[in-house]
């Protein structure tokens, strides 16, 4: 199956990104922590197949990598949670590597036959494949993330993502992942690699404001913090790509430190000093905060990471 590289055509044949996966070292307390973020209870983690069940290949060799799963459902995207045992594998590298934090997105697909060959065909090779371990299904891992900053699963299958019913109070009033961020070191070609993959027409770029709009604190210091946006919506999730200027900022400090990759994820809340003051009495201190670039709301960014494997962003729309 060939398609143009120049049709606004989505590689997975549709641009719902509807799983969120994280590589965590202890998958009973980073189930723990999710649950009462998303205000959900506590699912089970299952194991994956053996060898014979898993028919896991990884870069092009068969490995007995197997790991613990967590599914949570929410409103919108799906939560993974991977605990990946000793055994070669994308998650086990992931881990050894860069340790925990999120290690792809996924859409579903109709085929894996006809759609890996599209990625294939774009520049984005294979990585890992597998088959389910409780369902009539397939899953791949292709290699995006030179151009992508993340991976990207394709799954086949008839899993199931419709949201918990039994749901309790979530940690933030609510358990819908507006944003996912990346961090980036050149907004144009990164965005025109996602562009690409979702089928959609690039977005303007944004420039951050002037100080005495934004008014951000980073680490305790104002900043001007100066950086270019883009935003790309889809249909359950929006991606937001960030570029850092020669300002101080967390994304510069980021990029510094860990390289181009996943910054945050965020939520909207409705009461942000009331849910700053929440996570700050848990333990998760103020990173960065500010104002919009066009003074129609305000965020901040919460140290999450020790929990949740990225930092949270809170939202206030104005």
């Amino acid at each position: 199956m060939t398609e143009s590289l120049t049709e606004k055509k989505p590689l997975a044949g549709n641009n719902v990104i509807n799983q969120v996966a994280f590589v965590v070292r202890d998958i009973e307390q980073a189930s723990e922590a999710f649950a009462k973020l998303l205000g959900i209870p506590k699912p089970n983690w299952f194991l994956t197949g053996d060898r014979e069940v898993s028919k896991v290949v990884f870069r092009g060799q068969p490995t007995d990598s197997r790991s613990k799963l967590v599914f949570m459902n929410t409103s919108t995207v799906q939560i993974e949670l991977i605990e990946p045992n000793q055994e070669p594998g994308t998650m086990r590298e992931y881990l050894d590597t860069v340790g925990e934090g999120i290690h792809h997105i996924a859409f579903d697909v109709d085929s894996i036959k006809d759609r890996l060959p599209v990625f294939e065909e774009n520049g984005y090779p294979l990585l890992q494949s597998g088959e389910f371990t409780s369902s009539d299904g397939r899953y791949v891992y292709v290699d995006t993330l030179k151009s992508h900053k993340t991976l990207m699963e394709l799954l086949e299958s008839g899993r199931d993502t419709a949201p918990t019913t039994d749901v309790f109070t979530p940690l933030l009033g609510t358990n819908k992942v507006e944003q996912l961020a990346i961090v980036v070191k050149d907004l144009d070609a990164t965005a025109e690699a996602y562009c690409r993959l979702l089928g959609v027409e690039k977005p303007p770029v944004i420039h951050s404001g002037p100080s005495e709009l934004t008014q951000v604190i980073f680490e305790g210091q104002p900043t001007d913090a100066k950086s270019k946006y883009m935003f790309i919506n889809t249909p359950l999730l929006q991606l937001e790509l960030i570029e850092p200027g020669d300002s101080t900022s967390t994304w510069k400090k980021h990029l510094e430190t860990q390289g181009e990759g996943v910054h945050h994820i965020s939520f909207v809340v409705h009461d942000m000093d009331e849910k700053v003051k929440l996570l700050e009495n848990l333990g998760y201190p103020v990173i960065q905060r500010g104002n919009f670039w066009n003074g129609k709301g305000r965020y901040a960014y919460m140290d999450t990471i020790a929990a949740y494997k990225v930092i949270i962003e809170l939202l206030e729309r104005y």
